[in-house]
């Protein structure tokens, strides 16, 4: 029974969550946070209109749809806001200096930020997942190289709202229950 049942007594409501909190959220407040993990308007403003989510895998799983229909002017507009994976702490001058090798060819060869999600990985695999990651796309044509680059800035959209959602102090879970990168 829920207090609500027992005479006599009053409910109490339960306490706001940071999901909560972005439901109630002014409009442009809620943009703001979903283009600090997408720079895309178009799909910061689809996952902005359809609240409030019931749940967090409610939201990713909007998250995940919006990101798939990306106009390629909408792709063009979320990769212009990326920047090159950040890179460890404790990473040697070398592996820079090979990372931003990579990224100088990548940036010629196709025109945007190379971007890789590295969610869940330990941190000291995740400058070689990224090095072997961009050799290999380099080799990738111009359109399977966009195809590549959606499905990461989707991956990465998603990482980050969790992240900011976590960040403001709780924890907000993946779709399997646990928390992501945990």
């Amino acid at each position: 029974m829920t207090p609500t049942q027992f005479p006599g007594r009053v409910a109490i409501p339960p306490l706001p969550t940071v999901l909560g909190a972005f439901n109630i959220a002014p409009a442009e407040e809620a943009r703001s946070l979903l283009l600090s993990c997408l720079h895309s308007l178009r799909w910061a403003e689809r996952v902005a209109a359809h609240r409030p989510y019931p749940t967090v895998d409610a939201l990713l799983a909007a998250s995940d749809e919006a990101a798939y229909d990306l106009t390629p002017t909408d792709l063009s507009e979320a990769l212009a806001g990326e920047t090159l994976p950040v890179l460890p702490d404790g990473a040697h001058s070398a592996a820079h200096m090979a990372m931003d090798a990579a990224h100088a060819a990548y940036e010629a060869r196709f025109g945007h930020a190379f971007v890789i999600c590295l969610d869940g990985l330990p941190a000291g695999e995740a400058l070689d997942h990224a090095l072997a990651g961009i050799r290999s796309r380099l080799t990738n044509d111009p359109e399977d190289e966009r195809v590549v680059a959606a499905e990461e800035l989707r991956r990465l959209a998603r990482q980050r709202l969790v992240t900011s959602l976590r960040g403001v102090g709780h924890r907000a879970t993946s779709p399997h229950g646990t928390a992501p990168g945990a």
